[in-house]
């Protein structure tokens, strides 16, 4: 099977992982690091993996806020993807490639007249916070593959690797190496996220949308107008000082307003008739 057969929608990227540059990578980071170390993240442990001409490398990191896999996948031809898994979402996906292997295992040879017309044999997903992952097992005329995507909410960035169906055993072992060493914790804020609001002005409509990644809990507030949508980010450590500064604002408009109300009032009293 091709290291191409499931690469052929991925975008090009750089790696650290001794590939050849062939320019930025930014799919798949979304909220989580962009694959440079980020301040105050330590990398804990890495494996690499040789599957037939792909090679993958996990990377157990920690941050002040917990600790999660980074799953980079390189092509013989340089390209690089990757995905980001919680321990928990480790584990999860752990026990999945077992069932997908033992699957996998019950197929028989490839048969090109009895392939599904979008190419699955098997699909699962998990959720994890803000986050999808779907797992599709392949099979396409270059061989048979489990295609791993994480996507994110509201129109977030879509990441995928894929896995020669040959190396999930492989990929399943050096997962479980990784967790027995340092557990499926994931560490960090442990309760219900509170649910997303909603508040409309004229024509604007404005989403309040709290949610967490391995660099923490934010809070996303879209702006959505007909044809126009955009976006800020704000870190949980970020909230209170927001809240001052619009509270801050809040009280000088209000002082303002009375300083007018009481100067118009001023002018005709005295002078009144």
């Amino acid at each position: 099977m091709s290291d191409r057969e499931s690469g052929d929608d991925q975008p090009q990227g750089q790696s650290k992982y001794h590939s050849q540059p062939v320019g930025l990578d930014t799919t798949g980071s979304g909220d989580f690091d962009s694959g440079q170390q980020q301040q105050g993240e330590q990398e804990l442990a890495t494996k690499m993996l040789q599957i037939q001409s792909k090679r993958f490398y996990l990377d157990v990191k920690q941050n002040r806020r917990g600790r999660f896999i980074k799953v980079a996948e390189i092509g013989a031809d340089g390209r690089r993807s990757q995905i980001f898994l919680a321990l928990s979402t480790a584990a999860e996906f752990r026990d999945h490639l077992s069932t997908f292997s033992d699957f996998y295992a019950s197929l028989g040879p490839p048969n090109p007249e009895n392939v599904p017309e979008d190419g699955k044999l098997k699909s699962e997903m998990m959720i994890k916070d803000n986050r999808r992952y779907y797992l599709d097992l392949k099979e396409n005329s270059r061989g048979r593959f489990l295609r791993v995507s994480q996507t994110i909410t509201r129109g977030g960035p879509r990441s995928q690797i894929a896995i020669p169906a040959q190396g999930m055993i492989e990929f399943r072992d050096a997962l479980t190496d990784l967790l027995e060493e340092f557990g499926t914790d994931d560490g960090g804020f442990k309760g219900e996220l509170p649910e997303g609001r909603h508040m409309r002005v004229e024509n604007k409509n404005f989403y309040f949308d709290i949610g967490q990644n391995n660099r923490g809990i934010y809070m996303r507030i879209s702006e959505v107008k007909t044809n126009f949508r955009t976006a800020i980010t704000v870190p949980e450590k970020s909230w209170a000082r927001f809240r001052d500064i619009f509270a801050d604002y809040c009280e000088k408009m209000k002082e303002g307003g009375e300083k007018v109300s009481v100067a118009g009032g001023s002018e005709a009293g005295p002078n009144a008739k």
